[in-house]
Protein backbone atom coordinates (compact mmCIF):
# COMPACT_ATOMS: atom_id res chain seq x y z
CA UNK A 1 0.00 0.00 0.00
CA UNK A 2 1.20 3.23 -1.32
CA UNK A 3 1.09 6.09 1.64
CA UNK A 4 1.00 9.58 -0.05
CA UNK A 5 2.69 13.02 1.93
CA UNK A 6 1.43 16.48 1.12
CA UNK A 7 3.64 18.85 2.38
CA UNK A 8 2.13 22.72 3.06
CA UNK A 9 2.21 25.37 5.39
CA UNK A 10 -0.07 26.96 7.88
CA UNK A 11 0.76 29.84 10.56
CA UNK A 12 0.33 27.53 13.46
CA UNK A 13 -0.97 23.81 14.67
CA UNK A 14 -4.65 24.71 15.32
CA UNK A 15 -4.92 25.54 11.63
CA UNK A 16 -2.79 22.45 10.20
CA UNK A 17 -5.04 20.45 12.24
CA UNK A 18 -8.22 21.43 9.66
CA UNK A 19 -8.04 18.98 6.76
CA UNK A 20 -10.86 18.01 4.66
CA UNK A 21 -12.28 14.55 4.89
CA UNK A 22 -11.61 13.55 1.47
CA UNK A 23 -7.94 12.61 1.67
CA UNK A 24 -7.77 12.26 -2.27
CA UNK A 25 -4.96 14.65 -3.44
CA UNK A 26 -7.11 16.07 -6.63
CA UNK A 27 -10.13 17.21 -3.83
CA UNK A 28 -7.73 18.52 -1.44
CA UNK A 29 -6.70 21.50 -2.96
CA UNK A 30 -4.60 24.06 -2.02
CA UNK A 31 -3.66 25.84 1.29
CA UNK A 32 -2.27 29.05 1.85
CA UNK A 33 1.08 28.07 -0.24
CA UNK A 34 -0.72 27.46 -3.31
CA UNK A 35 -0.96 23.40 -3.94
CA UNK A 36 1.61 22.75 -1.67
CA UNK A 37 4.09 19.69 -2.43
CA UNK A 38 2.75 15.93 -2.97
CA UNK A 39 5.47 13.53 -3.13
CA UNK A 40 6.17 10.26 -1.77
CA UNK A 41 9.34 11.10 0.27
CA UNK A 42 8.40 10.73 4.09
CA UNK A 43 8.68 13.67 6.07
CA UNK A 44 11.64 12.47 8.30
CA UNK A 45 13.55 11.25 5.50
CA UNK A 46 12.91 15.15 3.83
CA UNK A 47 14.17 16.46 7.24
CA UNK A 48 16.93 14.41 7.60
CA UNK A 49 17.94 15.07 3.58
CA UNK A 50 18.52 18.52 4.50
CA UNK A 51 19.90 18.34 8.28
CA UNK A 52 22.37 16.05 6.95
CA UNK A 53 23.41 17.28 3.43
CA UNK A 54 23.36 20.86 3.98
CA UNK A 55 23.97 21.48 7.71
CA UNK A 56 26.08 18.13 8.24
CA UNK A 57 23.91 17.01 11.54
CA UNK A 58 24.59 13.33 11.78
CA UNK A 59 21.54 11.26 10.63
CA UNK A 60 20.91 9.80 14.98
CA UNK A 61 20.28 13.55 15.39
CA UNK A 62 18.21 14.95 13.60
CA UNK A 63 14.94 16.04 15.27
CA UNK A 64 11.74 14.13 15.66
CA UNK A 65 8.44 15.47 14.26
CA UNK A 66 5.67 16.39 16.12
CA UNK A 67 2.76 15.06 15.67
CA UNK A 68 -0.49 17.65 15.96
CA UNK A 69 -3.57 15.23 14.69
CA UNK A 70 -3.30 11.31 14.88
CA UNK A 71 -6.89 9.82 12.81
CA UNK A 72 -7.87 7.19 11.85
CA UNK A 73 -7.46 7.90 8.10
CA UNK A 74 -4.85 10.42 8.22
CA UNK A 75 -2.16 12.19 10.24
CA UNK A 76 -0.64 15.59 10.37
CA UNK A 77 3.05 16.62 11.53
CA UNK A 78 5.12 19.33 12.13
CA UNK A 79 8.61 19.31 10.72
CA UNK A 80 11.44 21.02 12.25
CA UNK A 81 11.39 24.94 11.24
CA UNK A 82 15.46 23.97 10.53
CA UNK A 83 14.36 21.29 8.18
CA UNK A 84 13.63 24.34 5.61
CA UNK A 85 14.99 27.22 7.00
CA UNK A 86 18.65 26.03 5.31
CA UNK A 87 17.46 26.25 2.23
CA UNK A 88 16.50 29.81 1.79
CA UNK A 89 20.18 31.11 1.45
CA UNK A 90 21.83 28.77 -0.87
CA UNK A 91 22.51 28.38 -4.08
CA UNK A 92 22.79 25.18 -7.18
CA UNK A 93 26.47 24.25 -5.71
CA UNK A 94 25.71 24.33 -2.13
CA UNK A 95 22.34 22.13 -2.87
CA UNK A 96 24.31 19.52 -5.81
CA UNK A 97 26.79 19.19 -2.67
CA UNK A 98 24.02 18.53 -0.29
CA UNK A 99 22.46 15.84 -3.08
CA UNK A 100 25.78 14.53 -3.48
CA UNK A 101 26.17 14.11 0.47
CA UNK A 102 23.15 12.85 0.72
CA UNK A 103 23.26 9.46 -1.99
CA UNK A 104 26.21 8.53 0.15
CA UNK A 105 24.94 7.80 3.49
CA UNK A 106 24.60 4.89 4.65
CA UNK A 107 20.91 3.25 5.91
CA UNK A 108 18.66 5.63 4.71
CA UNK A 109 15.98 5.86 2.76
CA UNK A 110 14.57 7.81 0.14
CA UNK A 111 15.90 8.71 -3.76
CA UNK A 112 19.45 7.11 -3.68
CA UNK A 113 20.53 8.77 -7.13
CA UNK A 114 22.29 12.39 -6.73
CA UNK A 115 20.08 13.58 -9.56
CA UNK A 116 17.05 12.41 -8.21
CA UNK A 117 18.08 14.14 -4.80
CA UNK A 118 19.28 17.51 -6.32
CA UNK A 119 15.67 17.69 -7.86
CA UNK A 120 13.57 17.15 -5.25
CA UNK A 121 15.55 19.74 -3.00
CA UNK A 122 15.12 21.81 -5.74
CA UNK A 123 11.50 21.71 -5.11
CA UNK A 124 12.07 21.64 -1.56
CA UNK A 125 14.40 24.63 -1.93
CA UNK A 126 11.17 26.61 -3.29
CA UNK A 127 8.79 25.12 -0.99
CA UNK A 128 10.92 26.69 2.12
CA UNK A 129 10.67 30.38 -0.02
CA UNK A 130 7.21 30.02 -0.22
CA UNK A 131 7.35 29.16 3.68
CA UNK A 132 9.16 31.83 4.69
CA UNK A 133 7.38 34.48 2.69
CA UNK A 134 4.09 33.46 4.31
CA UNK A 135 5.76 33.70 7.97
CA UNK A 136 4.30 29.86 7.76
CA UNK A 137 5.87 26.33 9.52
CA UNK A 138 5.93 22.94 7.61
CA UNK A 139 3.24 20.79 7.91
CA UNK A 140 2.54 17.05 6.34
CA UNK A 141 -0.49 15.50 5.75
CA UNK A 142 0.08 11.92 5.88
CA UNK A 143 -2.59 9.01 4.86
CA UNK A 144 -2.74 5.72 2.83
Amino acid sequence: MAVTYKYFGAPDGATAARVPLSMRPEELGGDELGQGMFTSIKPETMAAMVLTGIEGIPLHRVPPLELVVLHPDYAVVKLPTTAVDPLRGIGDETVGAAAFIWSTVPDRSGPSDAFGVYQLLNEWQDFSRRLHEAGHQPYCLVWP
